[in-house]
């Protein structure tokens, strides 16, 4: 079983009960299936709760989903929405595009360094473009711009806050290996918000997060990095701790 199947089994594991209980729950929020430009290959999610904006706009919570990054995480994320953010959140879920079948299996979110052969954009091009969309159809709060990414997009969310026009003010990087010579330079990580969550039973070494945390923190950046039991996955009060990683994010925001 290659890694892509490994995190996307249990994931998607993960995500079923969090399925069960959506489908379960009432019709709480709106969600929109779209596609940035027009692009087939550029197709996200929108998912809110019903009403209008905040007077500072929506705050933005980007969701880049692990294992194959695909649209069958639209159950569990869209539970993120329901039962992990308060109100006045636009939650957005980006869905990984299949470049090539053999090199997709492992590449889910392919960038500048780690490209996949047919690709047309990088995962930083696609974000840009849905962003760019999103801020024309609706008032958002530049001040509230999140990303929650994990596993096999954890990369990526690192990259998205080095990028100096991604305007990302938090990360939340779940359960995901720490690449050093796949982002460049940390200098942009200065003042910058992570929250860390990893499992010591993750086949994924913790020493990674605590890598990450070290290095991030050296660069001049806030980081908290949070533990949980279990191993790869979700796993426990999965809703509850997200939750915990915004509100952090949000008061390192506030602080500032």
């Amino acid at each position: 079983m290659n890694l892509r199947s490994i995190i996307g089994f249990a994931l998607l594991f993960a995500s079923g009960s969090a399925q069960i209980h959506g489908q379960d729950g009432p019709a709480e929020v709106e969600i929109k299936d779209v596609r940035a430009g027009g692009d087939q290959n550029k197709r996200y999610f929108v998912i809110r709760r019903p009403g209008e904006p905040p007077k500072a706009g929506w705050k933005t919570v980007f969701v880049l989903p692990g294992g194959n990054g695909g649209a069958d995480f639209n159950p569990f994320v869209t539970n993120i929405a329901r039962s992990a953010l308060p109100e006045g959140y636009l939650v957005v879920q980006l869905v990984a595009p299949m470049w090539d079948a053999a090199e997709s299996k492992n590449i889910v979110w392919p960038s500048e360094k780690l490209r996949v052969k047919g690709m047309k954009f990088t995962t930083s091009e696609f974000f840009a473009a849905v962003r760019a969309e999103i801020a024309k159809a609706e008032r958002l709060d530049p001040r509230h711009v999140f990303t929650l990414t994990w596993s096999s997009s954890g990369t990526n969310g690192y990259l998205l806050s080095l990028h100096q026009d991604s305007g990302v003010t938090g990360t939340f990087v779940a359960m995901s290996v720490f690449q050093p010579a796949q982002l460049g330079s940390l200098n942009r990580a200065k003042g910058h918000p992570y929250f860390l969550y990893h499992s010591p039973q993750d086949f994924i070494p913790f020493a990674q997060a605590e890598s990450a945390r070290d290095a991030l923190k050296k660069a001049g950046a806030l980081v908290q990095l949070h533990s949980y039991q279990g191993g790869h996955g979700w796993h426990g009060d999965t809703m509850g701790n997200i939750r915990k990683g915004i509100e952090w994010l949000e008061q390192q925001v506030k602080a500032k």
